[in-house]
């Protein structure tokens, strides 16, 4: 008869937690069921308890075969780990990245000694190394064994001006951005607009929503969140009036002046209709892909081959999976024909070959991505912002998405991403992407997580983690399961902090964890240690009873008023989120009473902080709570919260702008129209409006 022990210890010995505590303080246990269903997902056969058991076997089996673990990260001067394989000596050799090569040996008996879930090993202290990336071999007795050694520092990286002083930014949804004569959408046009502004008024940052390559066969499909590749980018960001190749075309230029009409329709809309916008960018970025072709001899051509040459397999892929989407009329790869549902299959293999001509014109996008993000961020820099960019990496991918797609046993497709009950959603969230496997992480080396973290630090100067709680643990559900059916699953905190903290000091970029919701215990404290910036936002900011003063704010954080998944500053005082929350059946069991009770007495606690800052402007009464959005008060707010220690604060473009409506409200789908709504100025109309200038003035004074 089963006792279910095999199961629990396999889940143990797999990562998965067997329990955990709500944000109401009530202990859940996972069922049996749940802890199956990912064992199983996660690559562990557990149907029954004789299957657990002989998955464990396996697993243990695999480790105690193992002289070294796949990969291992270490500091300058660390100790490997080593399952001793007989004999009394290990000689070593390590291959740096530079191409330098040492060598040891040391005896066995001299090692420290411990046990872990798999058996005894040894520790193998290395002498001071230098931080890379490095290939590491050992033999001991008759038996040898290799593995990726990484060296990297305990802390981020930190810009020199937080030695001295604060920064500011401006956060943006870069869709959301008017530019003069751009396609109905924001682009690298408009963002470059935005940031020589900013330079202008002493801004330091620009942040940016992800700008992930989503799905071109369905560009309302708008979540930058639940991408296609976290590697690429949306080529529908591209500023087509910039590319050199359009300067030179005829046929591209007349192309735009016959769809002059389109565009001004497209341009006016309230809402980015991203078919419109789609369906003319790639008519004439075929175009200019048909006559740069026909100039393969010159000099930007060779750069594109270098280009596609350096980003190899992995771009390969991505073009590959777009060009395949269209040939079936789908990006859902797991209902093409089985023969073409892996990268390396036969079917696929021969598809690319006959579809070579379109994957390089998806490659071609992704060179003008690049050269036209590189040249925004330059730009940035050149004109004073000390930060620059400030990019964004959203927790996972779409489940039916290209990075999935290529990387196959890397993800677990059965299983979503979510979250247990939490102040955003009393039920817990899915999120509909889907999980790496932290097992199939160490065995290729954490290849991924460095390739991601490149491409979310190239060319910034800062770098948002989403859902950062996940280095530590993501609530794994599976798929087509409410989230009450899901579980906690570990992954290694220690190896992502130092291998983020090596990747932020070779980019001299600065990091932010996003860390709103359910945060483990001990969990912000290692993240400061590292130099990770903590998320404070000021609506959820409380400290008895009432809203948490500025200088009550870690120094190590990025302060704002609010995010994309919020209220704006407009909406919030005037109750906006509300008014739609109770139009779309979104609000508790209270309703819009209960809801308008709570806000009322919040915007007296916040109008009484300010009366105590000596901020509340002059004539208003921090009893009036009937009070709506006023300019005044909401720039007094921005300023009271620029004073405190924190050594980042986020102003958003919406509260600058004074826009009433959020950019995208969490658990609607349709109901909302999330992603898509733009403002109601252009930039250059914006910044001309000399009380936005006084607004972002005010701020950056504060922030001195």
């Amino acid at each position: 008869m089963e006792d279910g022990s095999a199961i629990l210890t396999l889940a143990d010995a797999v990562g998965i937690e067997r329990r955990y505590w709500d944000i109401h303080g009530t202990l859940h246990e996972i069922s049996p069921e749940t802890l199956k269903t990912l064992l199983g997902a996660l690559g562990n056969d557990a149907e029954n308890d004789c299957a657990a058991a002989d998955s464990l076997h396996r697993l243990a089996e695999a480790e105690g075969r193992r002289l070294l673990p796949p990969v291992a990260v270490i500091g300058e001067r660390g100790t490997v780990p080593l399952r001793s394989q007989g004999g009394d000596r290990v000689r070593w050799s390590l291959h740096l990245e530079t191409g330098e090569t040492f060598e040891g040996e040391a005896r066995i008996d001299g090692m420290a000694r411990e046990t872990d879930a798999f058996g005894p090993l040894v520790r193998l202290n290395l002498p001071s190394l230098p931080l890379g990336y490095h290939d590491f071999m050992v033999e001991c007795g008759n038996a040898s064994g290799s593995t990726k050694l990484i060296v990297a520092p305990p802390r981020c990286f930190l810009p020199a001006s937080f030695a001295h002083g604060r920064s500011f930014g401006i956060a943006a949804q870069l869709y959301a951005l008017r530019g003069r004569g751009d396609f109905g959408v924001g682009d690298f046009g408009a963002l470059r607009t935005l940031t020589d502004r900013c330079a202008d008024l002493h801004v330091d940052a620009v942040g940016l929503n992800p700008l992930h390559a989503l799905f071109l066969d369905a560009p309302e499909d708008a979540s930058p969140y639940s991408p296609s590749s976290r590697l690429f980018r949306n080529p529908l960001y591209l500023d087509i009036a910039a590319i050199p190749e359009f300067v030179a075309s005829d046929a591209a230029r007349s192309l735009l002046e016959a769809h002059g009409a389109a565009l001004e329709d497209l341009r006016a809309r309230p809402i980015v209709d991203y078919a419109g916008v789609a369906k003319i960018k790639l008519e004439l970025l075929e175009c200019l892909f048909r006559e740069f072709c026909a100039g393969e001899e010159g000099a930007r051509f060779q750069d594109f081959r270098r280009f596609v040459g350096a980003k190899g397999l992995d771009l390969e892929n991505f073009a590959a999976f777009q060009a395949f989407s269209e040939h079936f009329s789908t990006h859902d790869w797991s209902i093409w024909p089985e023969v073409y549902r892996r990268p390396e299959a036969q079917g696929a293999l021969d598809l690319r070959r006959r579809y070579s001509g379109r994957i390089a014109f998806f490659q071609y996008l992704q060179w003008l991505c690049e050269e036209q993000f590189a040249a925004a961020a330059e730009d940035a820099r050149a004109k004073g912002l000390k930060i620059g960019l400030y990019n964004d990496l959203a927790i996972s991918v779409n489940g039916a998405s290209s990075d999935h797609w290529s990387n196959q046993d890397l993800f677990a497709g059965n299983l979503r991403i979510g979250s247990p009950p939490d102040p955003f959603n009393e039920a817990g969230q899915e999120w509909g992407v889907v999980p790496m496997k932290p097992g199939m992480l160490r065995q290729t080396g954490y290849a991924h997580f460095i390739a991601l973290l490149r491409a979310g630090m190239r060319h910034a100067g800062a770098l948002r983690i989403d859902h950062v709680m996940g280095w530590q643990r993501l609530f794994l559900i599976p798929a087509g399961e409410k989230p009450a059916a899901g579980a906690y699953v570990n992954y290694p905190l220690h190896d992502f902090i130092r291998i983020a903290a090596l990747e932020s000091q070779r980019h001299q970029c600065l990091l932010i964890g996003e860390d709103l919701g359910t945060v483990p215990d001990g969990f912000r404290e290692k993240m400061a240690e590292a130099n990770i910036l903590s998320c404070k936002i000021f609506y959820f900011e409380r400290e008895n009873g009432t809203f948490r003063r500025p200088d009550r704010f870690p120094p190590l954080a990025a302060v704002s008023v609010s995010t994309h998944d919020l209220a704006t500053l407009r909406g919030y005082l005037d109750g906006d989120d509300l008014d739609t929350k109770a139009r779309i059946g979104m609000l508790g069991a209270g309703g819009i009473e209960e809801a308008r009770r709570q806000r009322l007495d919040e915007k007296r606690q916040m109008m009484w902080a300010l009366a105590e800052a000596s901020l509340l402007p002059e004539g208003i009464d921090p009893n009036d709570t009937g009070r709506g959005w006023d300019e005044a008060l909401a720039r007094a707010l921005q300023v009271y919260l620029s004073r405190g220690p924190s050594k980042l604060f986020l102003a958003q473009a919406d509260d600058i702008l004074a826009v009433a409506h959020q950019a995208n409200l969490p658990g609607s789908i349709t109901e909302y129209p999330n992603w898509r709504r733009r403002h109601p100025r252009t930039l250059e109309d914006a910044f001309a409006d000399e009380r936005v200038r006084d607004t972002v003035a005010a701020i950056a004074a504060a922030r001195k």
